[in-house]
């Protein structure tokens, strides 16, 4: 079950366009789950330049908000491979920013099942490869 936002981390939902804000609240279900599903630990769910930012004691940090384009993104430490990873599999499905952020122009079944790639890379990025689970 997902936990409810602390009221910073809600307010700063509650400030992206509904339409931007739906999409991004599902990525939020997705990044708990993910986390549950990988045993990732406990999630803490903050601010980080202002948006709602999601991080694991041994992952990296995944932060949700609205991109240059005013599309709903995800975003990741543009020094890690995360994003990189992510294009490589599924770079043809999805509008990128580099290697900082995925934009979410749908996420329907299809997008999640292929975004949850991306976060499970964030939720394990600094666990030892065997301890690494695989989509």
């Amino acid at each position: 079950m997902t936990q409810f936002p602390p009221p910073e981390v809600q307010a700063a939902f509650n400030s992206f366009p509904p339409a931007e804000q739906e999409k991004l609240l599902a990525v939020r279900r997705l990044i708990f789950d993910s986390a549950v599903a990988v045993e990732a630990g406990a999630v803490t769910e903050t601010l980080r330049w202002g948006q709602p930012a999601y991080l694991v004691k041994r992952g990296s940090s995944l932060r949700l908000g609205v991109g240059k384009t005013g599309q709903a993104a995800i975003f990741a430490h543009c020094q890690s491979s995360i994003i990189g990873s992510f294009a490589t599999a599924f770079g043809g499905d999805f509008a990128l920013d580099g290697n900082r952020a995925v934009y979410l122009d749908r996420v329907g079944p299809e997008e999640l099942e292929k975004l949850r790639f991306l976060i499970l890379h964030g939720l394990q990025y600094k666990r030892a490869p065997k301890a690494r689970v695989s989509v």
